[in-house]
């Protein structure tokens, strides 16, 4: 497999109910993960050097759901599904992070 030009990773990490930690699952991760899949398909972006990943927890539960973009190491939280196509044009296409998704500098604390 060649390495990929970008890699994006979209937290579909659920817990039971009654647990202590949220999770992206409560905050509808399976359609920002959905929207993902079909932009990567509509823009052929599969075939293109771009790889696409359902992931486990990225940390920060309670801000989901959660996004991480490689090799770059940029997180995006409460991503949905409208926010897809500019994460996409933005950063994917032009290396450009869409700020005002950016988790907050403490996530990295």
């Amino acid at each position: 497999m060649p390495k990929p030009k970008k890699h994006v990773l979209v937290c579909v990490q659920g817990r039971p109910s009654g647990h202590p930690r949220s999770s992206c699952q409560e905050k509808a991760c399976a359609s920002t993960w959905q929207a993902f899949s079909d932009e990567f398909t509509t823009r052929n972006l599969w075939a293109s050097g771009y790889q696409l990943t359902n992931t486990g927890c990225l940390g920060p539960c309670h801000l989901g759901p959660s996004v991480l973009v490689y090799p770059e190491g940029v997180m995006y939280t409460g991503v949905k599904p409208e926010d897809v196509g500019t994460i996409i044009d933005e950063h994917l296409l032009f290396d450009q992070p869409v700020e005002r998704l950016l988790a907050p500098a403490d996530v990295w604390a």
